[in-house]
Parts: C-alpha cells; structure tokens; sequence
C-alpha cells in the first residue's frame, strides 16, 4: 500500500506542479520568512485541501460563462495544449500566495499582473476586453472563491462554520487586492451578492460550451486517469447551480447527483487526499 499511495501521489504532483514542481516547493514551504497568511487561517485550510481539485474544476466552468472572461482564455491561452502547464502555474499562485513568504506571494502576484496587461482583445460580440480590467477580474475571482467553498464544504475533511467561512472569503480579499481587484467580497452574503449582480452579464456562449466539452469530456488523459477524472467531472458538475447547467448544456439528474455522483466525488477526493498527505512522523524518525 505505501508504494501504491508514494506512485499515486508522485503522479498527482507531477501533474498539479509541473517540472518545476520540487524547487517551487522548496520555495513556498521550506524558505524562512513572514507569510500573508498564519497557520489556523481558513484560506490555508481550504487550499490545502483536495476538495481543491472539484473547487478548480467548477471555478473554470463557472467563469466560461462571462463572454469576455471565455474571450481572452481561447484567444490567449494554451489550455487546449497545454492543460497541465496551466494548471501548474495556477496552483503555484495558490500555494505561493497561501503559504509562501510574502517575497515569493509579492512576485507571484506581480507575475500575474504582468500576464494580464499583455491580454487584451476582442471578444465574439465585438466587444473589446482586457485581463487588467478589475470588473472582470473581480468575477473571475469570485467565481474561484464560490467555488472553492462550495467544494470544501461539500468535500473537504472538517467543513467550515460560518464564521470561518467569513474569514475564508475575507482572506481571498487579501489576494484579491493584490492584485488589482476593486472591492472583492469579505463574508459569504458579500460573496452570494456579487455572484447575483453579475448574472446579467453571463451567457453560455459557443466559446463557452466548448470549453466545458473539453474540460469535462476531452481533457487529455491517459487511460488509467480517465476514470477518476470523470468523479471529478461529475463531482464538479453537481456543484454547479441550477442555473449554469442549459447555457452551459450540463446534465442535471438531481437523484443521481445527490447519490451516485456525491458518492464518487467523495471516493475520488479521499483517495487524493489519502495518496498527497505527508507521512505521518514516528517517534523512531525523531
């Protein structure tokens, strides 16, 4: 069993971290420093989770709905590509700005901000966009922290009271206005409220449900992951309100999700969980 959980685990790095994988957590973990964030704080909590994994996967289908936000991931990015390179790097932020010093938290904010004023453009409705633009960073934002709540909530080992769950959302704002985000929500019914207010904007445009096909249905996977990629799928799937699912064409089976689906959510996320979880410390190692 433990050579089991030392290759799965190996395997779940090497995707989640990339190459650079090792040093990067060397950097964040390892390195002396102050950090933005002390140890106890809902958001490490949260980020440190494997929940983490659903929250992702719903926070990219979420955010697909806002035309301009879609916009500038098929005409910028390479996720098509390069799906693992992309979410290497966006884990790196998480972790760096989560439990890194706050030097390496500092430039891996100012990175972000550097990719961002170089994307810009025009979306299919003829409408020009820009990454910089702190409107529709905000929604990006908080489509992730929705989303990394919800599935912690649902997923994650201890759920959150709602205090904590306050503290979650005030600690993303921290992040949030690092990096240029205009008055990100603080507390849970901040978080409902700004959700709510940019419903107008959203559509489930072409772009968009392309985007969901392939992160639900065509991610490029070896044979052996496809089959726990699909809990994921699914579990990410049955977070997602009611609302999302016709413009984005995703399923909605109620009994299923509530049973079946929850169920191998559950078992994909333990699993995970079981296989990237240090090992425990014995007196004879001390």
């Amino acid at each position: 069993m433990a050579q089991l959980r030392d290759w799965l685990g190996g395997q779940v790095f090497q995707r989640v971290a990339g190459p650079e994988g090792a040093g990067r957590r060397e950097r964040i973990f390892a390195a002396p420093g102050e950090r933005w964030f002390t140890e106890g704080r809902p958001i490490r909590l949260v980020h440190a989770d494997a929940a983490m994994f659903v929250g992702g996967l719903r926070a990219l289908l979420l955010q697909s709905l806002h035309p301009l936000a879609i916009a500038g991931v098929t005409q910028h990015s390479d996720f098509r590509n390069d799906p693992w390179g992309r979410l290497a790097r966006t884990s790196f932020f998480l972790a760096a700005t989560t439990f890194g010093p706050a030097d390496e938290a500092e430039r891996a904010v100012a990175r972000v901000r550097a990719v961002h004023r170089r994307v810009r453009g025009v979306a299919a409705d003829g409408r020009p966009y820009s990454a910089s633009d702190p409107h529709l960073m905000r929604w990006v934002h908080v489509a992730e922290v929705d989303s990394f709540l919800a599935a912690y909530q649902r997923y994650g080992t201890s759920p959150l009271d709602p205090e904590q769950q306050d503290g979650y959302v005030a600690d993303t704002a921290v992040v949030a206005e690092r990096l240029g985000i205009d008055d990100p929500p603080r507390t849970t019914a901040e978080l409902a409220v700004a959700l709510h207010d940019y419903r107008p904007e959203l559509a489930g445009t072409p772009e968009a449900r392309s985007a969901a096909r392939y992160l639900l249905l065509r991610a490029p996977l070896p044979l052996a992951a496809r089959v726990p990629y699909s809990a994921l799928a699914s579990a990410a799937v049955g977070l997602m309100p009611m609302w999302t699912r016709w413009p984005l064409r995703l399923p909605y089976l109620p009994a299923a999700e509530a049973t079946v689906g929850r169920l191998a959510g559950q078992t994909i996320v333990t699993t995970i969980r079981w296989a990237t979880r240090p090992p425990a410390t014995t007196a004879a190692d001390s």
